[in-house]
């Protein structure tokens, strides 16, 4: 898929490196460096190995990675489907302003629509404004009922026990 000057495409093995740099570029910019646990040998495994857990694409431009998109299926027990979950998505800082976001959105929203997804869905930090207001530019709807849960280290080893 080529757009403009970006060109996407599923990610390679290759491309990890590229993949994990941007992933903490994020975590920086999110100012959630100090949740970062993961390496690329992980990251490599989960994208590529024996049972990978999810997909990514990159986005190509002057024979660099620009961008990446990392995302996998859950599913939707009232629609009886799968849908297609965005987990990550950055735009190098030098990139931005370029399109490139609207445009791996929309080679995603092609994926789903391929794949017979009933939704595409992602979540967005309730203070990075630009970010929620490109999201709501392109049709995504916020949902303000919906908080997310999570459980995660000793709190997921104390709820296993009970």
């Amino acid at each position: 898929m080529t757009a403009s000057q970006l060109t996407i495409r599923p990610a390679q093995p290759d491309d990890v490196a590229a993949i994990f740099g941007m992933i903490h570029e994020l975590a920086v910019f999110e100012k959630l460096e100090h949740m970062m646990e993961g390496n690329e040998a992980m990251l490599r495994d989960s994208l590529f190995g024996a049972h990978p857990a999810c997909e990514a694409l990159v986005g190509e431009a002057d024979g660099a990675v620009r961008t990446f998109a990392l995302f996998f299926h859950n599913y939707s027990t009232f629609l009886c489907r799968k849908g297609l979950y965005l987990e990550d998505l950055y735009v190098k800082q030098d990139s931005r302003g370029k399109g490139y976001g609207k445009q791996m959105l929309a080679a995603l929203a092609q994926l789903a629509l391929q794949r017979d997804c009933g939704r595409f869905e992602w979540s967005v930090l309730d203070w990075n404004a630009n970010a929620i207001s490109f999201y709501q530019g392109v049709g995504a709807e916020l949902l303000p009922d919906w908080r997310i849960c999570r459980v995660t280290g000793d709190a997921l080893a104390q709820l296993s026990r009970a």
